[in-house]
């Protein structure tokens, strides 16, 4: 297939492209400077303008675009940035993708914080979406986004995605040299769900999304078991040969984090229906699956 890639620069965007080659399909970048090979094209999201005959004509279009999550949580501007860098680039594909006589498939980068924070209830691609945390609010904007593409009639994944566990990359990047050097803690009282996902599985899905020729709809991107915070921090811990006894209150969580602190300490026990009904087959089934995976790789 010719599928069409924004974001491919990433961590994420790079491994998929790197595995969708492998799989024989033909990907064509989107980037945001001069083309300087074959298989980029330049855009430009904020004014407006891209290829629209490359869109058009693919097969599947994946946006995976924006600004990073990692940023001071407390600045106007890095909220401003990243609220913008993912409606507007997923906005420009939708519109492009509902001007084709015959629609490529979408692909739409997604979060997993979309649903807010449901305490112990299990949580499938059905449930609502509740609460005002400040991730949430993103989510729902970016999904909407996607808008015109779904009412041109086109097949649109939301990719619903936890955080993708990988040694080489952040979150898990961080988190290891404290947790080596045995000050590795919980966060609150550590009951709160927190979904992940290996990198392996979060590829092999978007892969199995884009071959799919009827998959349709959100799709939560975490693995089938979701740990809690403390089960998660001592799997970590013992996956480094230490010990976690420490924790880290909720106040200092709130005060240091702001408007992001809803997704540490809001609870989200995700799991993957839609994903697992479509026939797709996890390699990493839980918390010791993904961190095993995530620190061999």
């Amino acid at each position: 297939m010719n599928i069409v890639v924004a974001g491919a620069s990433g961590f994420l965007g790079s491994h998929l492209v790197d595995h969708l080659r492998a799989h024989d399909h033909t990907v064509t970048r989107l980037v945001r400077r001069p083309a300087a090979a074959e298989d980029e094209s330049t855009w430009d999201p904020p004014g407006g303008t891209l290829d629209e005959a490359l869109v058009k004509s693919a097969d599947v279009v994946i946006n995976l675009a924006g600004s990073p999550l990692l940023g001071n949580p407390h600045s106007k501007k890095w909220a401003a940035e990243l609220v913008s860098s993912r409606i507007s680039t997923t906005r420009l594909l939708a519109e492009t993708i509902a001007g084709s006589d015959h629609p490529p498939a979408f692909l739409a980068g997604n979060g997993i914080s979309i649903y807010g924070d449901h305490a112990d209830d299990p949580i499938d691609e059905t449930t609502t979406s509740l609460g005002d945390a400040f991730l949430t609010g993103v989510t729902q904007l970016w999904e909407a986004a996607t808008g015109p593409a779904l009412e041109a009639g086109a097949r649109v994944c939301v990719l619903r995605t936890a955080p993708v566990l990988d040694r080489t990359s952040p979150p898990l990047k961080m988190m290891l040299l404290p947790f080596k050097a045995g000050l590795g803690a919980r966060i609150g009282d550590g009951r709160q769900y927190f979904p992940v996902i290996s990198l392996r599985d979060w590829v092999g899905a978007v892969t199995h999304l884009v071959e799919s020729d009827t998959a349709s709809g959100p799709f939560n991107l975490c693995c089938p078991t979701t740990p809690t915070n403390d089960e998660f921090t001592q799997a970590l811990a013992r996956a480094c040969g230490r010990r976690a006894r420490l924790a880290v209150p909720s106040l200092v969580i709130k005060k240091a984090a702001g408007p992001m602190s809803p997704e540490v300490l809001g609870s989200l026990r995700t799991e993957p229906v839609a994903l697992h009904d479509d026939g797709f087959e996890f390699h990493d089934t839980d918390v010791r699956d993904v961190l095993a995976t995530a620190l061999r790789s």
